[in-house]
């Protein structure tokens, strides 16, 4: 593969000094494919280079993880693996930095008992809500990344001969990450200025609702008196600017959570859990989810609605245009890092509380009092297409046009 040394230290780069921005002495949690060791390395000899005072590596593997979900019992996945997350809050509490590259294979999970899956996502949500909340309201400095896998590559292109399919892989990858320009940091900052330049317009908007049609969709989404719209870039509670999602597209708020009304259906596969939920629609009353259909998945998407009472709403809304560089290369990602920065989406689940004015510095009760959803989970899923429609309702009723075709009207 052309350059890919040169282009891997530009990828671990990027991930290091926008992605968490790494600080002099400060620590960096890292978690990896095992299949991607030689990321791991590129990364965490950047990091030291920034000043890291050390590198925590966790290798992630599939085989193992899909030995366990065929032999292991249910109540081994009902446990809450309070090991696993205590050591995430311990390390965020000390200002550590995090950084995820993720590249499970969609299909990993094919077959296996819905119940297990669904005690394991219950389970882990529950114990890991304290460090989704830091998270979510910018305390700490947290990044995901993709790298190849053989099991996601096959299924990104299956068409391709086998020894062709990771490397096909990175080249795109490489591409939404803008790694080929002469500077790749300065590009990354031009681009998260248009997104920010885009939140900024709707912001002076004051929207009170947004109206949305397409194909199998209409649905009105109530914001909150207090909502904001952000973009790529997000500022920690140390001051340190970090950029959580990498690529990014989206320009973002949240819902009033019970301001929901309608249908909205999906416009592309969700993996969720390792295992693909496709061709579901989704019908809201008052902003609780009141019916659900999936021609794929449909049973792992019931068990996601039922683990919570907040899963039975959604927090965020996402806006992305459909003409977006990831959705224009036609190609199908199966994994939402990149799939949701090809059309707009929505979360199911929690919200982020920087979304509100002031809701940094509130508390999960003080964020529902705002209708800011809370809860363990937060999964995006995606609804935008070439056809969708978006109108901007205001206070007095007149109405904006935000989106025509897929495209920002504006």
């Amino acid at each position: 593969m052309k350059n890919f040394k040169e282009r891997l230290q530009k990828y671990a780069e990027l991930a290091v000094k926008v992605g968490v921005n790494v600080q002099p002495n400060q620590k960096v949690y890292l978690t990896c494919t095992i299949e991607n060791t030689e990321v791991a390395h590129a990364i965490a000899a950047e990091a030291y280079k920034a000043g890291a005072s050390n590198v925590i590596v966790k290798y992630v593997d599939s085989t193992l993880a899909r030995l366990k979900y065929e032999h292991a019992p249910l109540a081994i996945f009902e446990e809450e693996p309070t090991h696993f997350a205590n050591e995430r809050i311990e390390l965020a509490n000390e200002n550590a930095c995090f950084i995820s590259i993720t590249g499970q294979d969609p299909d990993l999970l094919n077959g296996i008992d819905a119940a297990k899956i669904a005690a394991n996502n219950k389970a882990s949500g529950k114990v890991m809500r304290p460090f989704l909340q830091l998270a979510q309201a910018d305390k700490i400095s947290w990044t995901v990344l993709g790298a190849p896998t053989a099991g996601w590559a096959a299924k990104v292109f299956p068409n391709l001969p086998t020894e062709e399919q990771i490397p096909a892989l990175w080249e795109a990858i490489f591409k939404t990450m803008r790694i080929d320009n002469e500077n790749h940091i300065e590009a990354w900052y031009a681009h998260e200025k248009t997104l920010t330049d885009k939140a900024a317009v709707l912001n002076d908007l004051h929207l009170k609702t947004l109206h949305y049609t397409a194909p199998g969709t209409d649905l009105t989404i109530g914001l909150p008196a207090k909502h904001l719209w952000v973009a790529a870039g997000s500022v920690n509670a140390k001051g340190t600017r970090f950029t959580a999602n990498i690529p990014t597209e989206e320009v973002f708020s949240a819902a009033e959570k019970t301001a929901v009304n309608g249908f909205v259906s999906s416009t592309k596969p969700l993996s969720y859990g390792g295992t693909v939920i496709d061709d579901f629609k989704l019908t809201f009353e008052n902003g609780r989810i009141i019916d659900v259909v999936a021609k794929q998945g449909e049973e792992v998407l019931r068990h996601l609605i039922d683990s919570d009472e907040a899963a039975k709403y959604i927090g965020e809304v996402a806006l992305v245009p459909h003409p977006s560089p990831i959705s224009q290369s036609g190609i199908l990602y199966y994994t939402t890092l990149f799939d949701e920065n090809a059309a707009n989406h929505l979360a199911i689940g929690s919200a982020y509380a920087f979304n509100i004015d002031g809701g940094k510095e509130m508390t999960p009760e003080q964020l529902e009092a705002e209708g800011i959803n809370q809860g363990p989970v937060h999964v995006d899923f995606m609804i935008g297409s070439g056809e969708m429609d978006i109108d901007g309702i205001k206070a007095d009723g007149t109405v904006v046009p935000v989106f025509r075709k897929g495209d920002w009207a504006f």
